[in-house]
C-alpha cells in the first residue's frame, strides 16, 4: 500500500543478483544469502529481513511490483522455470491457492505448522491454507474500515456511533458537498471493493471451488444485484470522485484529504498516512465499522494481508523454513506493524508495544474486530481468471447497472472454460 520508488528497487535488485551468482552452486553454509520476494512496503520486511538474519544466513530483500497481479505474474513465471533464486516470497492470499495446487510451494513442516495455526486468526488460517493443509505462513492481516471526517459527519448529521450503510454515506456526502473514497481502478483492489459488497449482501462471488473451473457463480444473484446497485448509485451521484474510474489507495487518500473529504473505506495503514503531511486531516480523522450492503445485515470487511512462502525450487528450503518462522513470529509482526502500519496476523501480534502508543485502544479492537467479521475472496487456483473477468465487466464503476451481474458471470464462466479470452 505505501510508496516505493522503483529505481531504488531495480539498483538493489541488480546487487543482491550479482551476489547470489558467486554462490548459486553451494549449499547452504556460512554466510549463504537467502533471498525474500517482498510486497512494496515502507521498511517493515527489510527491518525483519535483518532481525531474521544469523550466523549462517542473511535474508537480503527484493521488491516486487506495486500491482498485486504483476506480483502474481513475476514470481509464477519464475516459478514455473524453477528458478532456483527465490528463496522465500511474500504472497497476496488470492494467489496462494494457485501457487499451491501448481507446486510452487515447498511444504512447511507440521511442528511449524501447528505453531502457526495456534497462534494465528481463523481468517488468517483460511487465507493461508489449501487443501487441508497450511501452505504458506500467516505474517500480516489487513481489512478495511471506514474512515471518516468527524466534522463532515456532525455538518451532515450522521451518527457515526451506529452502523452505516452504504446508501446512507452516498447520501450524506451528496446533500453536503462532499466526497466517498473508495478503489474502483481496474485492478485487485476493485473486486476486493466488489467482493466485500457481495458478502456484506450476504453472498459469495463462487462456491464449491473443488470443482476446479467448474465452480459454481453466484455473482448474478440477489447480492450481486445489491453490490452493483450500490456501485450504480455512488457512481452516479455527486458523492462520486472525478477520479473514480482510476481511483485506488493512494488517490482514495488524496480525495479524503481534500476539501470535500467525507467518508472512505481504506486499509489500517490510513491512521499514520496525513501524520506528517496533513496533520490537520489526523485531528479530523474518525473511524467506525465498514458501511452495511444492506441495512441491518452486518457488514463483511475486506480481507486482505500476506502470507511467507518457500519456493519448492530454493536449494535452501530448511534454512527459509527456519527464517519464515522467525519472519512471521508476534514480535516480528509487531516490529512490521509498526514501520508499515499493516497488521499482525495473529492477537499476540497486536501486544507489540508500540502499537499502543501509535494506534488509540478502540481502533485497534475495531482491527480485530473486522478482521473476524471480514470476507476474503474465492480461495481458488483459478482466482487469477475470475478477478481479470470482474475487471473486465464491471470497469468502469460508472457503466455498472442491473445487467452487469448476468453479464459478469457469463463472461466469467466464458473465461474459465476458454470460450473467451481476457
Amino acid at each position: 500500500m505505501d510508496r516505493v520508488r522503483r529505481n531504488l528497487a531495480a539498483g538493489a535488485a541488480l546487487l543482491t543478483i550479482s551476489g547470489l551468482l558467486a554462490a548459486c552452486s553451494a549449499n547452504a553454509s556460512s554466510g549463504d544469502t537467502l533471498t525474500w520476494y517482498i510486497n512494496p512496503d515502507a521498511g517493515g520486511q527489510a527491518k525483519v529481513a535483518e532481525n531474521c538474519s544469523t550466523d549462517d544466513y542473511t535474508i537480503e530483500v527484493q521488491v516486487l511490483p506495486q500491482d498485486a497481479s504483476q506480483q502474481r505474474i513475476q514470481l509464477s513465471r519464475r516459478l514455473a522455470a524453477e528458478d532456483p533464486e527465490i528463496d522465500i516470497m511474500s504472497i497476496d492470499p488470492p494467489y496462494t491457492a494457485e501457487f499451491a495446487n501448481a507446486g510452487f510451494l515447498a511444504e512447511i513442516p507440521e511442528d511449524l505448522q501447528s505453531t502457526l495455526e495456534e497462534q494465528s486468526f481463523q481468517g488468517a488460517v483460511d487465507a493461508a491454507t489449501w487443501d487441508d493443509q497450511m501452505v504458506v505462513a500467516p505474517f500480516w492481516s489487513n481489512t478495511q474500515v471506514l474512515w471518516y471526517r468527524k466534522s463532515f459527519a456532525e455538518k451532515a448529521g450522521i451518527d457515526m456511533e451506529q452502523p452505516v450503510t452504504w446508501d446512507q454515506i452516498i447520501e450524506a456526502a451528496a446533500k453536503n458537498d462532499g466526497k466517498v473514497a473508495v478503489q474502483a481502478n481496474k485492478y485487485e483492489g476493485y473486486v476486493v471493493w466488489i467482493n466485500a459488497l457481495i458478502s456484506g449482501a450476504g453472498g459469495e462471488i463462487a462456491t464449491d471451488t473443488d470443482k476446479g473451473v467448474d465452480l459454481t457463480l453466484e455473482i448474478d444473484s440477489p447480492a450481486g444485484e445489491k453490490a452493483a446497485a450500490i456501485i450504480e448509485k455512488l457512481a452516479n451521484s455527486p458523492a462520486a470522485p472525478a477520479d473514480l474510474s482510476v481511483s485506488n489507495e493512494g488517490t482514495a487518500g488524496g480525495t479524503f484529504g481534500g476539501e470535500q473529504g467525507a467518508f472512505m473505506v481504506n486499509w489500517t495503514y490510513i491512521w499514520t498516512n496525513f501524520d506528517e503531511t496533513q496533520p490537520e486531516v489526523k485531528k479530523d480523522l474518525g473511524f467506525a465499522r465498514y458501511p452495511q450492503s444492506t441495512e441491518g445485515e452486518e457488514s463483511r470487511p475486506p480481507y486482505g494481508g500476506i502470507g511467507v512462502g518457500v519456493s519448492a525450487y530454493s536449494n535452501k528450503v530448511d534454512e527459509a523454513m527456519e527464517a519464515i518462522e522467525c519472519i512471521t513470529s508476534p514480535e516480528n509482526q509487531g516490529v512490521n506493524a509498526e514501520l508499515t502500519g499493516n497488521m499482525p496476523a495473529s492477537s499476540a501480534g497486536y501486544d507489540y508495544p508500540a502499537l499502543a502508543e501509535i494506534y488509540p485502544q478502540p481502533l485497534l479492537d475495531l482491527f480485530q474486530e473486522s478482521l473476524d467479521a471480514a470476507a476474503p475472496r474465492t480461495v481458488t487456483p483459478y482466482w487469477s481468471d475470475i478477478s481479470g473477468a470482474i475487471q473486465s465487466s464491471w470497469h468502469p464503476a460508472d457503466g455498472v447497472d442491473d445487467q452487469t451481474p448476468p453479464d459478469s458471470q457469463q463472461f466469467v464462466e466464458d473465461v474459465l472454460h476458454g470460450r473467451s479470452l481476457l
